[in-house]
């Protein structure tokens, strides 16, 4: 077994560590007070190569898996979670449909230009009335010769107004539930498709999030993304893999909470010396870093099995779960190790600390994910 990253995983790392600290760490806070999407920031990441690292390279990617994803995504959330989410979501979710479920000529026309950061893709399947139970949508595309019409709505999905290619999910056959969804893919300005943010979050407030509204948009079919029937499943393989980008996102808040506590202890003095010598605050960062590395370990234990081509649902499910509870544990006991100064936005742990609660709420939340285990380990 080896517990290194592949030495070009490596280099990949120290350049977006380098180009995050000096771009991202000074701006984080302003944006995430102002709740502004930083897209100029975003094209410099597709400049570096960032927003098409598992986009295959004849499609102008870099052609990387799971594991370079989850390395990618917690640097960047070391330093800002709404960044991170940016990241993993256009690469997972959006594009990652697109590769994966694509045709050719679906691929060679949407893949180039999010590969190189000049569109974001927002992946559309959560509505106001359906979270976890995402088969129970009902947005619907009804057959009109050789296109679809849809209508309904979608809401909390990230890039909503800033997305230049959505992958929307649609009700197809209302009767076959599951086994009736369809993927399409729709771009802005299409007659009755629009956007409206989503303000007011606790959380990952620079990310953009927003609701849409479907009102009897014509798709041509050439824009239905795989078979008819056959979205809800492809969806349920996207999940997967999303898990795994969540749960190094939240490995990256822990680690950035955990980095951050660990200076302040050692700077901040009570009773004439440093808190860090005191056994309390001491065993606090020893459980911290012990969680960080067990929720390090499990992220990247399913993303080595889904480069594999191996299952790896119940790993996805673990390793999101498990990182997600142990991002708030870290983030909360850096607040309580920086006191009341934790509890302004002096400093980035209350930022953490806010950001972390999606991740256990996102791309299933943590009762989800108990479900999908305990039924592997029941089965």
């Amino acid at each position: 077994m080896d517990f290194e990253l592949p030495a070009e995983l490596q280099e990949i790392q120290r350049t977006v560590r380098t180009f995050c600290e000096a771009e991202v760490k000074p701006h984080a806070r302003a944006w995430d007070e102002a709740g502004t999407f930083p897209g100029d920031l975003v094209g410099r990441l597709g400049e570096l190569g960032i927003m098409g690292i598992a986009v295959p390279e004849e499609y102008g990617g870099a052609g990387l898996g799971a594991l370079a994803v989850a390395t990618v995504v917690e640097e960047v959330a070391r330093f800002d979670g709404s960044l991170a989410l940016t990241v993993a979501s256009h690469n997972g979710l959006g594009t990652g449909h697109i590769v994966r479920f694509g045709t050719e000529e679906q691929r060679r026309r949407w893949l180039p230009g999010l590969a190189r950061g000049e569109k974001l893709a927002a992946w559309a399947l959560t509505e106001p009335g359906s979270g976890s139970d995402a088969a129970g949508m009902r947005t619907t595309a009804v057959r009109r010769g050789d296109a679809w019409v849809l209508s309904g709505s979608k809401t909390f999905i990230t890039q909503g107004t800033v997305g230049g290619t959505f992958v929307v999910l649609a009700r197809t056959d209302p009767e076959r539930k599951q086994h009736g969804i369809t993927a399409f893919v729709l771009e802005p300005g299409m007659r009755g498709f629009t956007q409206r943010a989503i303000h007011g979050k606790l959380g990952m407030r620079s990310s953009d999030t927003a609701e849409l509204f479907l009102d009897e948009v014509e798709v041509p079919d050439d824009r239905r993304l795989g078979g008819v029937g056959e979205g809800f499943l492809n969806t349920l393989q996207i999940l997967d893999r999303g898990r795994i980008t969540i749960g190094a996102l939240a490995v990256g808040l822990a680690r950035g909470a955990l980095e951050e506590a660990r200076a302040y202890a050692k700077e901040r003095r009570a009773f004439g010396r440093p808190i860090a010598d005191f056994q309390a605050i001491g065993f606090m960062l020893a459980d911290m870093s012990t969680e960080l590395a067990a929720a390090r370990l499990l992220v990247q234990r399913a993303a080595a099995l889904c480069d594999a081509g191996l299952p790896f649902g119940k790993e996805a499910s673990m390793a999101k779960l498990f990182a997600s509870e142990a991002a708030m544990r870290a983030t909360s006991k850096a607040i309580q190790i920086h006191g009341g100064y934790g509890y302004t936005k002096d400093f980035p742990v209350e930022r953490y600390f806010r950001d972390a609660k999606l991740c256990e709420i996102g791309e299933g939340t943590s009762e989800v994910q108990r479900m999908v285990i305990a039924r592997s380990v029941l089965s």
